[in-house]
């Protein structure tokens, strides 16, 4: 009987593909968008990626890693001195104007990195040596840098210069770096070579990156160094759920793409209800002749949510699909942004079945009033 009912699916083409092609849509609708909205907050977090390290310290005052209090210089003696600190090293980090060769600008997030240990440093080299950065005026940029560069009319490699502030900038290597919110590329260099480019204030110090002692747990040293009057620490964990929360609830972000995955739940329950409510009513005589014939209400229900279940699982794996297809070209190309975790499969899912019990829900309140004696007439 089941495979009768299957039979039934398929034989009506019509309504089959609409009842697939409504949840593939409204599949892929979803999957896309919150697909691109994932991607969207790991990009407000790729600050903390471009520069590892184990224990961010900032101002008090700090709500997110893109925003920066700068701290005074003492700090960094003021933190080292904490028990079960095995380092502390300075970080700058802010967004200014590059001049290039042609005359254009091009903002950057510059990047500063202690010159001693050269912890934060890119994490994956193209080209060049990392311990070039510490030859005058050197700097490293990221892919980015060469995309946008040469948007602006310059090929941008290593060897070639440009201006920050009015100061020489060498590029010593090209590295790979995760694409940030704000959109411009990173360039990084030594931190007293970064105070040099940034603008003059009277405090320049942006993070403190500390590393706890292999004895001490994270957690530890970071309630110790949150007893430093003006000061605050966090774990990456900790700091990367700090900004996406921000983003979530100051931003109108959520909200868009809340309201597209919204719409395609509606459109879904829409036209899958719509579709599949007349695809029964059109076999109800069919039906209504199995129910005279002895089958009971169990097995007909049976055959209805099969029916619904089977265009669900295979229009949740045509939208997923083509949601894979585009997100790989999207990270080729590299915009729009595009992450895709577990769990918003896992949600798709969760969707799909109750517009799957939802129609199905609809057609057997259909099955289960029909007289018998319809067939009859």
């Amino acid at each position: 009987m089941l495979r009768l009912a299957l039979k039934m699916l398929y034989g009506d083409v019509a309504k089959f593909v609409m009842l697939l092609g409504g949840l593939t849509f409204c599949s892929l609708l979803m999957t896309q968008q919150s697909g691109v909205f994932c991607g969207l907050m790991l990009w407000t977090t790729s600050t903390l990626r471009n520069v590892r390290a184990p224990i961010w310290v900032c101002d008090a005052k700090v709500e997110q890693i893109n925003e920066v209090v700068p701290l005074r210089d003492v700090e960094v003696s003021r933190v080292r001195s904490v028990e079960g600190v095995d380092w502390a090293v300075p970080l700058y980090w802010g967004m200014i104007q590059a001049r290039l060769q042609n005359g254009t600008f091009q903002p950057i997030q510059l990047t500063g990195l202690d010159s001693a240990t050269m912890v934060g440093r890119p994490v994956k080299m193209t080209a060049g040596d990392i311990d070039d950065l510490r030859l005058p005026n050197a700097v490293i940029v990221d892919q980015l840098a060469l995309k946008k560069f040469k948007r602006k009319g310059y090929d941008l490699k290593v060897g070639d210069t440009f201006e920050i502030n009015d100061k020489e900038a060498r590029v010593v290597g090209i590295c790979h770096a995760d694409q940030s919110f704000l959109g411009q590329p990173y360039v990084y260099t030594t931190y007293e070579r970064a105070l040099e480019y940034a603008p003059r204030q009277r405090k320049m110090l942006s993070f403190i990156l500390v590393k706890p002692k292999d004895n001490v747990s994270e957690a530890e040293v970071v309630q110790r160094i949150r007893k430093i009057p003006g000061l605050s620490a966090y774990t990456e964990a900790e700091l990367t759920n700090r900004t996406i929360d921000w983003y979530i609830k100051y931003t109108g972000i959520p909200i868009s793409f809340g309201t597209v995955v919204l719409l395609g739940a509606i459109v879904g329950i829409a036209i899958a209800g719509q579709t599949f409510y007349l695809f029964v009513h059109e076999n109800v005589r069919h039906l209504a002749a199995l129910k005279a014939m002895g089958a009971s209400g169990t097995l007909l229900a049976e055959m209805v949510f099969l029916q619904a279940f089977s265009v669900g699982v295979a229009g949740y794996g045509l939208g997923t699909g083509l949601t894979s297809i585009f997100g790989s070209i999207f990270m080729k190309v590299g915009e729009p942004p595009f992450y895709l975790p577990w769990q918003v499969l896992a949600f798709v899912g969760a969707v799909i079945v109750l517009i799957c019990l939802f129609s199905a829900s609809i057609g057997l309140l259909k099955v289960l009033r029909a007289e018998p004696a319809v067939v009859f007439r």
